[in-house]
């Protein structure tokens, strides 16, 4: 039998009914790319005549406790197809983190130790809990099948793939003629991530643009041991607040899922109007029909704020709760009107000698509110800084012993208590 027939749908054919229809609809809402869709089809047919649940894929490795809504993008996909009635394999890379993952890199990655992926591995699942259905979620973790594998199995598993293939691959390609080093070690991440689909036999695997080498490697692995190859499914990567770049820790553009329902509120309320569209996409659980509707209501003259709102309730409800999503929109509202919010950080700040009052930039500073004096000289020639509700337009302002509270922009806020 040849991969390909290994690797094809059963050719039993089962009617392509207008729920069967409806569950590509979904899966196809805000994918990159869903292949072979015409093998998924068939897999979603069979599914609903025979009622037996498609097994869905999401390997991960926790190399990082925390996640941001850049990274629910996946996420809520599960959800979508949890909610159509299939089973989610949530996957914990605990083996693989051990090797380091070179995808999208111009150098190896250390790898994590044991105490650190499973750390990071109970953080990340209690966080993405928030979105699953734990009813319909599997939890497995790679080491129980990949520890079994041993050196004769790891070397069997190897002569499954060439080094000429391998070596097509984007990174490792870039990192060979550069000059940088690859090690052995390296290539058998994707193997093993492949293995993976070959053990839990999944019918379809997620992951971002940047894993579609590995997530093919599942396939081949599929048709080289005899089973019907999954189906893949890549996720576009989420542009963070400054619609530029994708959301990230590091750019400091991001909405962590733990911040504080204010903050994270606000945050979602300083997108632009065009990139929201794109978060409802990815981001909200409203059926596509409203939220094409709440457009066409846009573009005819409502305002964009009003879809906005919809938007981050929606998403502050689901990961706090619809009274904190209340109180921040009322926030919000207060804060947009000049008004000053009930709760904020408070600073205690001592004055120089002499009671000749704290220099307004040290202030800022000192209470968190800019990185240096030279940001908050800047910030008050834009008339971006407030006390007591009054615009700072003198940089040589002194505050004396007292309570104050300070704004910088539109978000921050202190109340600082200057003694001496």
């Amino acid at each position: 039998m040849s991969h390909s027939e290994k690797a094809s749908v059963s050719p039993v054919e089962h009617p392509i009914t207008d729920r069967v229809k409806e569950a590509l609809a979904v899966t196809l809402r805000g994918v990159e790319e869903l292949l072979p869709e015409g093998e998924w089809l068939r897999k979603l047919a069979r599914s609903e005549a025979t009622g037996v649940p498609l097994r869905i894929k999401l390997g991960l490795d926790p190399t990082a406790p925390d996640i941001h809504l850049g990274h629910t993008v996946v996420l809520n996909k599960l959800r979508q197809l949890q909610d159509l009635g299939h089973t989610v394999i949530f996957l914990i890379g605990d083996f693989t983190s051990l090797i380091g993952d070179p995808s999208g890199r111009n150098a190896t990655r250390p790898p994590l130790t044991e105490e650190q992926v499973k750390a990071n591995a109970e953080t990340y699942y209690k966080q993405a809990s928030l979105v699953l259905d734990p009813a319909r979620t599997e939890i497995r973790y790679n080491s129980e099948w990949c520890d079994a594998l041993g050196a004769r199995g790891m070397i069997q598993l190897a002569s499954r793939y060439t080094v000429a293939r391998m070596m097509e691959r984007n990174d490792f390609h870039d990192r060979f003629h550069g000059g940088n080093a690859i090690s052995v070690h390296e290539f058998l991440y994707p193997l093993m991530q492949g293995y993976d689909s070959v053990a839990l036999k999944s019918d379809l695997e997620l992951g971002g643009t940047d894993q579609k080498f590995n997530l093919l490697m599942g396939r081949h692995l599929q048709a080289e041991y005899g089973q019907e190859a999954q189906c893949i499914l890549t996720m576009p990567l989420l542009e963070g607040l400054d619609g530029v770049e994708k959301m990230s820790k590091s750019k400091n553009n991001y909405i962590g899922i733990s911040e504080a329902p204010n903050s994270m509120f606000a945050k979602l309320m300083s997108i632009s109007d065009v990139l929201m569209w794109k978060y409802f996409t990815l981001l909200s659980f409203r059926p596509m029909s409203e939220i094409n509707q709440l457009k066409a209501e846009c573009e005819a003259g409502r305002n964009p704020r009003d879809a906005k709102v919809m938007l981050a309730q929606e998403i502050v409800t689901r990961f706090h709760s619809a009274t904190a999503a209340e109180e921040a929109l009322q926030d919000f509202v207060n804060r947009s009107r000049g008004g000053i919010p009930d709760e904020m950080p408070e600073v205690s700040l001592a004055q120089p000698e002499g009671g000749e009052g704290l220099g307004i930039g040290a202030l800022l500073k000192a209470a968190g509110l800019v990185a240096s004096t030279g940001e908050a000289n800047r910030l008050i020639e834009q008339n971006g800084v407030r006390v007591e509700g009054e615009t700072v337009g003198d940089r040589g302002l002194k505050l004396k012993a007292g309570v104050y509270v300070v704004q910088v922009g539109k978000r921050k806020f202190a109340r600082v208590t200057v003694t001496g």
